[in-house]
């Protein structure tokens, strides 16, 4: 009987030790334990978004990669969710003009990313949380989340979007500088690739090129061109990365991640984007009868 019990409490540890280790990076995950992860995370995973183009002279292609991939994964490290692995078919058409660029087609990133959650949701996830490093990917994310209403979907789909708290920004700039043109590759950026991976970072040649907003867009107030962010940017460089530090992009992950962690918890806790989202497809499978 002792025996029995002896053996019963040795089970129940190393099952205990399994599931503490239990991966939360998909790619590492076995088949068997991606049925676990998928019943430990909540059905609920994110899908960190970048691409491959330059940022300036000194980070590296896979910058805005690098970045979302590490938010997520910090955050899933205090709130078990399941991170995909770096996702890269994204909206670069401005940069096509700079070595390094993968540009899809318009039709190509649509139509991966709608199979990427047709398929998560296939193999179980039901909540899907997107984080964005990549700014030249915010219209096609706005538009694309409106376009999940156009038919009956399994899943809902979530895209965190985070605040850069006004006082952290102020102890970053104490930190490196002040950056006039801070939008890509500069100060911000820089910082976070210290932080993050510094032995891909090259500080001492951010002087190579200008990051300064050449405004040849100044006389059309009121106006919106696809060319906008070439007429200011022509380097695809904005901003000057050259005093920024691991310490001041370290302040900046950790409020991220902070805000990352209790919009996953809410998530997960979320049953009125689901209930919502049920209710829109049966009124928009028969309009006549919504009640007017």
């Amino acid at each position: 009987m002792k025996r029995l019990i002896l053996l019963n409490l040795v089970f129940s540890f190393a099952m205990a030790l399994q599931a503490q280790d239990l991966s939360f990076r998909f790619e590492e995950l076995t088949a068997p334990d991606y049925v676990r992860a998928v019943e430990k995370s909540s059905k609920t995973c994110i899908l960190p978004i970048g691409v491959f183009e330059k940022h300036g002279a000194h980070l590296p292609l896979g910058t805005d990669l690098y970045i979302a991939r590490e938010l997520a994964l910090r955050a899933a490290g205090k709130e078990y969710t399941v991170v995909f692995p770096w996702y890269y078919f994204s909206q670069i058409n401005e940069a096509r003009h700079q070595p390094g660029t993968i540009s899809y087609s318009p039709e190509l990133i649509w139509k991966v990313l709608q199979e990427t959650l047709d398929e998560l949701c296939r193999n179980g996830f039901d909540k899907i949380i997107l984080i964005n490093g990549h700014g030249g990917n915010n219209a096609f994310l706005n538009y694309f989340g409106m376009a999940q209403l156009s038919k009956e979907r399994d899943y809902s789909l979530y895209w965190f979007q985070p605040s850069y708290e006004r006082e952290i920004l102020k102890e970053m700039e104490a930190l490196t500088q002040i950056d006039q043109y801070d939008s890509h590759g500069g100060n911000r950026e820089s910082s976070l690739m210290e932080a993050i991976k510094p032995g891909v970072v090259h500080l001492d040649r951010s002087g190579e090129q200008s990051g300064i907003d050449l405004d040849r867009l100044e006389h059309l107030e009121h106006v919106y061109t696809g060319i906008w962010w070439y007429a200011s940017y022509p380097n695809h460089y904005g901003g000057d990365g050259a005093k920024a530090n691991a310490r001041a992009g370290e302040l900046l992950i950790n409020s991220v991640v902070e805000q990352f962690v209790k919009v996953i918890q809410n998530i997960k806790a979320d049953e009125t984007v689901p209930g919502l989202q049920k209710q829109f497809f049966n009124e928009a499978g028969n309009p006549l009868k919504t009640k007017q």
